[in-house]
């Protein structure tokens, strides 16, 4: 089994086709120039890179740690998003001539994700044009999505959680880095604040201890995870129980891993930059981002 130093620097040289030095890989990972030296030595001795550029010996040892899937929930309303929404779902409303949920897809399909599923509820008939550009993916339908929150759709894709992101399907996303073809372990993106009314997290010797709706000097959860086997099997028991007890199709899915039943996990964070990822919420913020609507 890799370190997590090992695993940071195989990811960060698995898709370079050029030499980085020392300081450029530091910077890149924010870790010391002494820990990249100390770790690249280490990797050098196993095989796993030869002159700074990742082995084939390397690639074997990444691969346990490939994602094999990706869930994205499509099934809400939109609400938030009136008038464009009455028509359209928002995951399928264009910005710039493009749909929103064709930036996550493009992310997922240029580090070799294949195997993704899309749930789906509202309008649901409309994702089939997604299949003219995405062929392989799979839909899977939540015929409950006008009966409670999103938990539901993670209900019905909880086969599927295992090596898998789950991934929000109204997230414009910026930065298509932040879709990765390895992942160490279970983690959340989220963009660390002063201060935000929206849900956020905290950290306990670097991983999730608590969920809440606003907060300060913490991390502003954002609607992309990933799981591994073993925290992707535990979800999905979680889910299904979760959801059967009074109240449960009220939650956010969110609160079963992150507060509910969060003594089942360890979970950390990866930080991302408020200008890598943006969720559309209104239509104001809409015709912000793209003027054809601001008529």
């Amino acid at each position: 089994m890799l370190t997590k130093n090992q695993f940071d620097i195989l990811d960060f040289l698995s898709d370079k086709t050029q030499k980085f030095s020392q300081r450029k890989i530091a910077e890149s990972l924010d870790i010391s120039a002494g820990t990249v030296n100390k770790t690249l030595a280490e990797l050098n001795k196993e095989g796993y890179i030869v002159d700074n550029m990742l082995s084939e010996k390397g690639l074997e040892a990444l691969k346990p740690y490939q994602v094999k899937r990706a869930v994205i929930m499509a099934a809400g309303f939109g609400s938030r998003l009136v008038p464009i929404t009455l028509n359209t779902p928002k995951p399928l409303v264009r910005v710039k001539g493009k749909r929103i949920i064709e930036s996550i897809l493009d992310a997922l399909i240029n580090v070799g994700i294949e195997e993704i599923y899309i749930v789906r509820g509202y309008l649901a008939s409309q994702f089939d044009d997604l299949l003219y550009k995405y062929p392989t993916i799979k839909f899977i339908e939540n015929p409950g999505y006008n009966e409670g929150n999103n938990i539901g759709s993670v209900y019905y894709a909880k086969e599927h959680l295992k090596n898998a992101y789950i991934l929000e399907a109204d997230l414009l996303l910026y930065n298509q880095a932040l879709i990765r073809k390895y992942q160490y372990n279970s983690n959340y993106l989220g963009i660390p604040v002063d201060e935000t009314d929206d849900w956020c997290f905290y950290l306990k010797n670097n991983y999730i201890s608590k969920l809440t709706i606003g907060g300060k000097n913490c991390y502003k959860l954002v609607g992309i995870s990933y799981w591994n086997e073993k925290d992707g099997e535990q979800l999905s028991k979680d889910v299904d129980s979760f959801i059967k007890s009074p109240g449960g199709k009220e939650r956010f899915w969110d609160q079963v891993p992150l507060e509910m039943c969060k003594d089942n996990y360890k979970i950390s964070v990866r930080p991302c930059k408020q200008e890598d990822i943006v969720e559309i919420d209104t239509f104001n913020e809409l015709k912000a981002i793209d003027k054809s609507y601001d008529c």
